[in-house]
């Protein structure tokens, strides 16, 4: 198998001791940081199922991804999933072997959803069984994928990813905004009469850097079927005391490192201005998948012809002997 390094998340919901778990939840990867994450929710009763951890539906690899699956678990397809990540498979390659090889010949059955970052770019790829329960489907990005089946309906994955795009600061954050996006009554249909989105729910990242196991930020939060507290509200709680995606947000201008890029959104030519009109600067522009688009020296006002670059969302990193600096921009 060719050599290639590969970012992967699957999200995973399923059936463990015959008891189907089924859910909402997205997995995504920081073309800037490496980092890879997963978020979901589920209506599925932890402690009635002896079930010992809040975020089991997912593992995390650092440097290389993470893997989860979702609609009727078995834990012998995941291990497979594990091991062609490990072997270096795609995402789509990975979900075609799956298919091939379910360990009880019944993929239909069966939901996926990956990311992952082959050679310098992200692919996404998803499958959603024809047997899984309605409402199911999954949508995939450039750097994120998010499935989900028992829904409520389609506004359920279509507010994650609305959540996920449109929330400010880190990966960690974003898939916070994502749950978010999910967070009403009967989100995971089983809920309705609980007056909750779900029972459980746990978001979760990993640098490149940490160890299988040891992701540098885990958080859930598991409620009981009779509890009626809404999980991914009480998640947010416990979010806001752990992280401040405020002070994570980008901004254009920034006296620790001050720069401006305009017009943004940008046509055929971008200015950059800098406070500091003599230093020197090194310009990236890295696409949302993760691949190196543009990279050059530059020192303020300089003009920059971005006309061979194609329509969409980039982020520009900018950087000197003692600061980085990174913004999102983008191309018309």
């Amino acid at each position: 198998m060719r050599n290639i390094t590969l970012s992967i998340l699957f999200i995973i919901t399923g059936i463990i001791n015959g008891i189907s778990q089924d859910t909402f939840s997205i997995v995504a990867m920081d073309p800037i940081t490496g980092e890879v994450g997963s978020a979901g929710a589920s209506c599925v009763d932890l402690d009635a199922n002896n079930l010992p951890t809040d975020d089991f539906l997912g593992e995390l690899f650092p440097g290389l991804g993470a893997i989860n699956s979702q609609a009727y678990y078995i834990p012998a397809n995941q291990a497979n999933a594990r091991a062609r990540m490990n072997e270096g498979y795609t995402p789509n390659e990975i979900i075609e072997w799956l298919i091939n090889n379910d360990v009880q010949n019944q993929p239909q059955f069966r939901q996926y959803g990956i990311v992952g970052k082959v050679g310098e770019n992200i692919e996404t790829a998803a499958y959603t069984g024809v047997a899984t329960d309605d409402y199911k489907n999954d949508i995939t990005g450039p750097n994120y994928s998010i499935q989900g089946n028992i829904l409520l309906g389609e506004e359920v994955l279509n507010g994650m990813e609305a959540g996920f795009l449109n929330t400010e600061g880190d990966l960690a954050c974003k898939l916070m905004g994502a749950l978010q996006g999910a967070n009403i009554v009967g989100a995971d249909f089983r809920c309705t009469n609980n007056g909750t989105s779900s029972l459980f729910a746990f978001v979760k990242v990993a640098q490149p850097s940490d160890t299988f196991g040891n992701p540098s930020f885990l958080l859930s939060v598991r409620t009981g079927s009779t509890d009626q507290i809404e999980p991914i509200t009480e998640l947010q709680i416990l979010f806001d005391e752990n992280r401040d995606c405020e002070s994570l947000s980008l901004i254009d201008f920034d006296n620790d490192f001050p720069f401006s890029v305009y017009p943004n959104p940008s046509n055929d030519f971008v200015s950059l201005r800098a406070l500091n009109d003599s230093e020197t600067y090194k310009l990236t522009i890295i696409s949302i998948t993760g691949a190196v688009v543009y990279t050059s020296d530059f020192i303020s006002n300089t003009g920059i012809d971005v006309s061979g670059i194609s329509k969409g969302i980039y982020f520009i990193n900018i950087t000197n002997k003692i600061a980085s600096y990174t913004s999102k921009w983008i191309k018309n």
